[in-house]
């Protein structure tokens, strides 16, 4: 398989590329009978090309009757903090986060869509990350920056595993008796490094990131533990 180069999705020079992916993370829960929709967008969303479509299940909607089969309280955690760094006064179900920096209701298709069109707009220039496939391992690369472009680069490289797709039948709660499919749903979700602008390089195991019966994931160059999402890549398998 050849390799794979993913553009960044900011607007400082040096740091974008032609090809912008734009990660879109959606909140939801089994639990909340405003998701359906939502879910289904990010299904049509996770077919694009130029998308990184997560789903990020939450339990905080348990109490309702029915405990999210596929919630981790980690997602929980991870939306609390974009509400803190977004200045958002609580999480909300369904909620999709943009490039790291937008939100919009997860089933709002024209807001959606125009957030995605602004983070595709930030980016230009030549991309910065890298992964190829090589003998039955992935190698990721960043390239090294400019020292002129560097300030305020503090970035996290996550590695994201997911399962394309899961589908549930609810028995009880607000979505009893509906078979609810989620697409691209995260399993778990690593820091595999920082990376403040120097060129870096990461061996990983196609095996080992197969465990488990997973069968996609995903690198994320994230400034902060959330914030700017500045490069995405997807690693089929």
């Amino acid at each position: 398989m050849g390799a794979l180069f993913l553009a960044l999705a900011a607007p400082q020079p040096g740091l974008a590329g032609s090809a912008p992916q734009v990660v879109v993370e959606l909140y939801t829960s089994q639990g909340c009978n405003s998701c359906p929709p939502a879910d289904r967008l990010l299904g049509e969303l996770a077919q694009r090309d130029d998308v990184i479509a997560l789903t990020f299940n939450v339990d905080y909607w348990d109490y309702l009757g029915w405990k999210d089969t596929l919630a981790r309280p980690a997602n929980t955690e991870r939306q609390r903090q974009y509400a803190a760094a977004m200045r958002n006064r609580t999480v909300y179900t369904p909620q999709m986060v943009i490039g790291g920096r937008q939100h919009a209701v997860g089933s709002d298709v024209s807001a959606v869509s125009a957030a995605i069109e602004a983070e595709q707009r930030r980016s230009d220039g030549a991309p910065i990350l890298h992964v190829k496939h090589q003998d039955g391992r992935i190698l990721v690369s960043l390239d090294a920056l400019d020292a002129s472009v560097r300030k305020g680069v503090n970035a996290t490289v996550w590695l994201v595993r997911y399962d394309k797709r899961r589908d549930v039948p609810i028995e009880r709660g607000e979505n009893a008796g509906n078979k609810l499919s989620y697409y691209n749903v995260v399993r778990d979700m690593r820091a595999l490094g920082h990376w403040r602008g120097q060129a870096m390089q990461m061996d990983l195991s196609r095996a080992e990131l197969a465990e488990g019966g997973r069968d996609g994931c995903a690198i994320i160059v994230q400034n902060g533990p959330v914030g700017p999402i500045l490069a995405a890549a997807r690693i089929n398998f």
